[in-house]
């Protein structure tokens, strides 16, 4: 069973060349993601699955990979639950992060960071209107104040 510290490396290695729409390396928000949870008070599981929750969505790991990993219980399913598939309508991705036990503190720790100001005071005024908007109607699916 990988340990925490040993997805955290993971996770880092995989996303180690990208950056975010900012150009700011793509790990800081993996950490950012994974402190939401932790202060959330999320368990293990969930801080491992916000260290991965954008690593399949992204290709810096394949399901393949993921569902093959010796991770802990509910980890993977928690992470497919976060990731977006091509096409899919936000009530269905809504949907599967509520029906997936721990995956909505993930979700609500992602939603926290992406939508945070200073990160978004980073981008195009275009952008920033366009993922404010998507952010909060992705909240309100979620049922998140």
């Amino acid at each position: 069973m990988l340990t925490l510290p040993e997805v955290e490396a993971l996770a880092r290695a995989a996303h180690a060349a990208q950056t975010d729409k900012a150009g700011r390396p793509y790990t800081e928000h993996l950490a950012a993601v994974a402190e939401g949870v932790r202060a959330r008070g999320g368990t293990d599981e969930q801080i491992a699955a916000a260290w991965l929750h954008d690593a399949v969505e992204d290709g810096a790991l394949s399901q393949e990979w993921l569902e093959g990993a010796e991770l802990a219980p509910g980890v993977g399913e928690m992470v497919m639950a976060v990731t977006k598939r091509k096409g899919e309508a936000p009530p269905a991705y809504a949907a599967r992060i509520l029906a997936t036990p721990g995956a909505l503190l993930v979700k609500e720790a992602d939603l926290a960071h992406n939508a945070d100001p200073a990160r978004l005071a980073a981008l195009d005024e275009p952008t920033r209107t366009r993922l404010t908007h998507k952010y909060a109607t992705m909240r309100a699916l979620l049922g998140l104040a």
